[in-house]
């Protein structure tokens, strides 16, 4: 499938050197090239990497299949529904935003896509997979619109779905599908942020009336940053405090949900509720974000969502589950299906924005070459291979470690009597870290993307400051992602363990030194791929660092040190009281988000290499395998010293490290069209006038001179 377009050519070690390689690496890299492309004509204009800007398209297709996964069928059929007037629009007032997101909601509506979404019994065709897949792909286009999505179908009305009980989910969920009840998810208050669990909102349970009574008792509480708020929604799900009262006692039992009513169907406010519009944010204008304030307002009994907790008529509570902590964790735990579309969507805007820097990178030159006087694209020098193809790598690695975890989510919602509370624990970890990651990643990519389409970059009609503006708060919602990756570190911390939700700083500290290293290498070995993988390294010390079992073992390795270290750390507090014992744990925190990174890391790297090895296209399979090194080269590059301050690796393996990342940008960089357009991006998202105007070469053919 290797095409002259696209492949890596053999030109001189003089013409590398031009573009700031050594002659070494020159010779080494030509070298390299030589093999597959002796017979590749070179083109006077360009140095190594590209004669059309054109990719293997056979190629591109195998590698989007592996991309695509199990739902495949499903991003086709998406993607066949795309058009032009779908992609983020460009000078609307924040009200035409609005007005436009709207709209495109109302089409998604038509199209049935957010019945993929819920349970066959509720009216929906129950493809967790496809539904989470759909939405994904509203990130190539427009975040607003995927994530006013996401609050209606997925926060509103999988709070309705995941808590409430038959009757509940009859009376609302065919409306919240076809668009006809719009929601808002309410969780989040202005004072606690990410400490959901000590929310101030309160619902009483009046037995005289049977009617919750929901307040807002301090400014604090107030409900902020809600979308659907400012102007969309009728009916909220708002999580509050659940208070009864027994023999003239309070009793608190924890956090809870219920549906209260912020707009009648005219879309006048109700009484007792103060709505205000947060008006421009920093991206995201398509989605109406308000704040909302309850004043003593009354909601019938049935308002509660009561699969974990019930109150009888004479107000009485009861739930199958006796903890608080557990209680709420479990419930949180129903619906994790936002952070894993959260991390998809953002995902998905990352890859555009890659597709578009490598497009404009190949087409775009600067300076001529010493050969020809011709200029130079810009992905001939060995700095913008650096800057772009580790990104593209990773992207790569991400989407498969993605697909693995919206697989293992759909699977969980057929049949969640097959996960344990360890497997379900472990699910949700994963999730949160996925999130945490693919978002930082995103927010990272994008501004890297800019800054690498220079002045073009930063022009609004190329669509890369409008991502970036829009995805900047993904990092944010759902989890803030220092949280969600110090819930990671929790959690192997806690070896796992389901009880953990209940434990505070101190008592985390009493658990923390226990069996930390086995956990690591038992979770890593749990991988089909562990064995076959580990079993091939003879020689940890020899081994070549593109081994892809001695780079699990690096990972993994890495993992367990930074978990035993914290588990030393901690041990320090064993036996203080909670204040003493707070500034142990909290002084640890940074060790202890090193430790979730790590883990994450490795995670993923499995994920990918799972990818790889089945993948049966043998073209494919080599060049995802490339990408594979890479993406641990990459993590080697950016934590070298941690590696040689531990001693896992020599200053003459990380130099020999270093020339092979370098060797691999640029071998990459020879398919870097090809790789982007496995990422299956409208081809009408190109239609930006860097790729098109002056300043760029025009597509041309690689005999054309």
């Amino acid at each position: 499938m290797t095409s002259q377009n696209d492949a890596p050519h053999a030109d001189s070690a003089a013409a590398a050197t031009a573009v700031g390689a050594s002659a070494a690496d020159a010779a080494s890299d030509a070298a390299d090239a030589t093999a597959s492309d002796a017979a590749s004509p070179v083109h006077p204009n360009f140095g190594r990497i590209t004669t059309s800007g054109r990719g293997d398209a056979e190629l591109s297709v195998a590698l989007q299949k592996v991309l695509d996964g199990a739902w495949a069928d499903t991003r086709a059929d998406t993607r066949a529904a795309m058009t032009r007037d779908m992609v983020n629009p460009l000078g609307l007032t924040m009200e035409e935003q609005r007005a436009h997101t709207l709209t495109q909601l109302q089409r998604l509506a038509e199209s049935g896509m957010p019945r993929l979404g819920f349970r066959e019994e509720d009216g929906g065709t129950g493809d967790t997979g496809a539904a989470l897949t759909s939405f994904e792909l509203l990130g190539h286009l427009d975040l607003s619109v995927m994530v006013k999505a996401g609050v209606q179908w997925g926060l509103f009305g999988g709070a309705i779905a995941n808590l409430g009980d038959a009757e509940t989910r009859k009376k609302y969920l065919p409306s919240v599908m076809s668009l006809d009840l719009l929601g808002c998810f309410a969780m989040t208050e202005i004072g606690q942020g990410s400490d959901v669990q000590n929310l101030e909102t309160t619902a009483t349970f009046d037995a005289d009336t049977g009617e919750f009574v929901v307040n807002t008792p301090t400014p604090s509480a107030e409900k902020a940053y809600i979308g659907n708020a400012a102007r969309d929604g009728r009916l909220a799900a708002v999580f509050a405090q659940l208070i009864t009262v027994e023999n003239g006692e309070e009793l608190r039992h924890g956090v809870h949900c219920l549906l209260v009513p912020i707009r009648d169907d005219a879309g006048d406010v109700m009484p007792g509720v103060t709505i205000t519009d947060h008006g421009h944010k920093g991206g995201l204008l398509g989605v109406d974000n308000g704040r909302i304030r309850f004043d003593e307002v009354r909601v019938p009994r049935a308002a509660l969502l009561n699969r974990f907790g019930s109150v009888d008529e004479q107000g009485r509570y009861s739930s199958p589950i006796d903890s608080v902590g557990a209680r709420f964790f479990t419930m949180l735990g129903t619906l994790i299906r936002g952070r894993v579309s959260v991390g998809a969507a953002s995902g998905a805007s990352a890859r555009t924005a890659l597709a578009l820097a490598v497009r404009y990178s190949l087409i775009r030159r600067q300076f001529d070459h010493p050969e020809t006087g011709k200029g130079i694209p810009l992905l001939e020098y060995r700095e913008h291979q650096r800057r772009l193809m580790p990104l593209v790598a990773r992207a790569y690695a991400y989407a498969c470690a993605q697909n693995a975890i919206v697989a293992e989510l759909a699977e969980f919602e057929k049949n969640p009597d097959a996960f344990d509370e360890v497997r379900r624990r472990e699910m949700e970890t994963h999730a949160a870290g996925i999130k945490a990651t693919v978002t930082s990643f995103a927010n990272d990519t994008i501004t890297e993307a800019r800054l690498a389409c220079g002045g073009a970059g930063y022009m609004a009609e190329n669509l890369l400051t409008e991502m970036r503006k829009d995805c900047d708060v993904f990092s944010t919602f759902e989890g803030d992602n220092v949280v969600l990756t110090q819930l990671v570190g929790k959690e192997l911390m806690s070896a796992y363990a389901a009880e953990f939700g209940d434990m505070d700083q101190r008592e985390t500290v009493a658990f923390a030194f226990n069996t930390v290293a086995d956990v690591v290498q038992e979770k890593a070995r749990t991988s089909t791929l562990w064995q076959k993988l580990v079993d091939a390294v003879t020689d940890r010390e020899h081994t070549d660092i593109l081994d892809r079992g001695n780079q699990l073992e690096l990972l993994v390795d890495r993992e367990e040190h930074l978990l035993e270290t914290v588990a030393r750390r901690l041990r320090k507090a064993q036996g203080q009281d909670g204040s003493a014992a707070f500034k142990v744990f909290n002084s640890a925190q940074d060790h202890l988000l090193q430790a979730g990174r790590a883990h994450m890391d490795s995670w993923v790297f499995s994920r990918f290499a799972e990818a790889v090895d089945a993948c049966e296209d043998p073209e494919a399979k080599e060049v995802l395998g490339m990408l594979c090194d890479l993406y641990v080269l990459d993590i080697v590059d950016r934590d070298k010293g941690w590696f040689l301050e531990h001693n896992r690796l020599t200053t003459e393996r990380t130099k020999a490290a270093t020339a092979a990342y370098n060797r691999l940008c640029t071998k990459l960089a020879g398919r870097a069209r090809t790789l982007v357009d496995a990422f299956a991006v409208p081809e009408f998202v190109f239609e930006v006038p860097m790729l098109n105007g002056g300043g760029v070469d025009s597509i041309t053919d690689p005999t054309d001179a």
